[in-house]
């Protein structure tokens, strides 16, 4: 499979297959293909493992998408402003994803839910209690809301997020939710109660525009505009 990434603010990968290569997605995020392309929509694992995926903001079913009969063309296009990456998922190599944030890969690739250790503070925590986990060995395609920032984070390193800013992290990082210091700072600091923070070692990407913020942000517009 080659691939290309092209657009700023609405990119799209196109994925181009050789004949009996195969690609799943499962939000609907084909945009065009060759008419050669087969779909198929399948549990991929069977009962479980889809609940698992629907626990996690994906679809309960995803879509295969085969080349027939010679080779053949996929794109995929991200459904809010800003930007797809690839990310080479290998054994020991995993990634931990947003809910959302999966927009196809190879077939190789499975997706299952990640959970963070403390379930009593990531009740409350918002966007980064529930995140994907992407293992296998293969291509896998992303997509992050607006410009990405990525640290390095080394080993015991943290830093602290506010929540729905943590796109993805390394599987080698550690997760934690943790409550605003001070009732003060709580209550009128405009932070909200929690923060996201993660601990090295891995790489971390931070998203500049959260789908949820946005709609925080122009929900008092809509409302009053009726």
């Amino acid at each position: 499979m080659e691939y290309k990434i092209v657009g700023d603010t609405l990119p799209v990968v196109i994925c181009n297959l050789q004949d009996g290569e195969s690609m799943i997605t499962e939000r609907g995020s084909m945009s065009w293909m060759s008419p050669n392309m087969r779909m198929e929509t399948t549990s991929n694992g069977g009962l479980g493992k889809a609940l698992g995926r629907m626990f996690a903001g994906e679809a309960l079913f995803q879509n295969r998408y085969t080349a027939v009969n010679g080779n053949g063309m996929i794109a995929f296009a991200s459904s809010f402003p800003g930007c797809i990456r690839a990310f080479e998922v290998t054994p020991g190599n995993e990634v931990i994803v947003q809910k959302s944030g999966f927009l196809a890969s190879e077939t190789s690739i499975e997706l299952s839910v990640f959970f963070q250790k403390k379930i009593g503070s990531g009740l409350f925590g918002g966007e980064g209690f529930i995140m994907q986990r992407l293992s296998g060995h293969g291509t896998a395609f992303l997509e992050f809301d607006g410009y990405v920032v990525e640290y390095n984070l080394q080993q015991g390193q943290e830093i602290v997020i506010d929540t729905g800013y943590l796109a993805a992290m390394d599987g080698t990082c550690s997760i934690e939710i943790q409550s605003v210091p001070g009732v003060k700072n709580a209550l009128f600091g405009g932070e909200g109660l929690f923060n996201t923070v993660i601990t090295g070692p891995g790489r971390v990407y931070l998203q500049t525009m959260p789908i949820g913020h946005v709609a925080g942000a122009i929900s008092p517009y809509l409302i009053s505009s009726k």
